[in-house]
């Protein structure tokens, strides 16, 4: 479903992303780990085509990316980010629904669909009708999740998306994460600096380092079996000292 093939990215003299060649399988969610500036997010946004690569291709359910076919692309593909990404100036509501009465949806349609939607995430009307400035960090979540669901894409992507909420807040989103990705079988792409939550979420993990992936498999594989040294050290380091 997602495909990349030799991708190098460069900004400028440094290479973010090298030659780096990575499938995932529709239905199937995939866990993207490492340090900070190891080019994760990159990756997310040369899915999405916000980035074009240097060398090599991104293809998504078998269509390349490329300047013809991104707006297709990123119609198949829901995005969701820290803090939900939503626009200020317009309700949760709007922000969820934008999309889809630019496209021509009925108001019955995009009214069933919310409905379904704020079921799905554990969303009570209410949240709907305030502006995100007005919403807790979960429910911002919540609602930047909807967004990337309304169209029903067959593609998800997340990019640190619970990275700056609270822990009680965190674990009750990564159980609702864990059932929706169960019950709509999405093809999932997550980014992640938590090992934890990455095993937890994704059916296989990839961890990377400068551009490259490093080790992909079961979080057992990266425990068991380390690559090198850095997956070593990596998995020691979130460890947690009572271990």
């Amino acid at each position: 479903m997602i495909a990349l093939e030799g991708v190098t990215k460069r900004f400028g003299e440094r290479q973010v992303i090298g030659s780096l060649t990575l499938d995932i399988p529709s239905r199937t969610s995939l866990a993207l780990v490492g340090p900070s500036g190891c080019g994760k997010s990159t990756v997310l946004r040369l899915v999405l085509g916000l980035l074009a690569p240097d060398e090599g291709q991104v293809i998504v359910a078998g269509v390349p990316v490329t300047p013809a076919t991104v707006i297709a692309v990123r119609r198949r593909a829901g995005y969701v980010i820290q803090e939900g990404g939503l626009f200020p100036h317009l309700t949760a509501l709007r922000n969820v629904t934008l999309l889809a009465a630019r496209l021509g949806w009925s108001r019955d349609r995009i009214a069933a669909r919310v409905d379904e939607l704020a079921a799905l995430v554990g969303l009570d009307g209410p949240p709907l009708r305030r502006y995100p400035s007005e919403l807790s960090g979960g429910q911002r979540q919540r609602v930047g999740l909807m967004r990337a669901l309304m169209l029903d894409p067959p593609v998800l992507l997340l990019d640190e998306p619970m990275g700056a909420l609270d822990p009680l807040v965190r674990a009750r989103l990564q159980r609702d994460l864990k059932r929706i990705f169960g019950e709509l079988g999405k093809t999932v792409l997550l980014v992640t600096h938590s090992l934890e939550e990455a095993a937890y979420l994704g059916d296989e993990v990839a961890l990377m380092r400068s551009g490259r992936l490093i080790q992909r498999g079961k979080m057992s594989d990266l425990v068991d079996a380390p690559a090198d040294g850095f997956v070593r050290e990596f998995v020691q380091a979130q460890r947690s000292p009572c271990d």
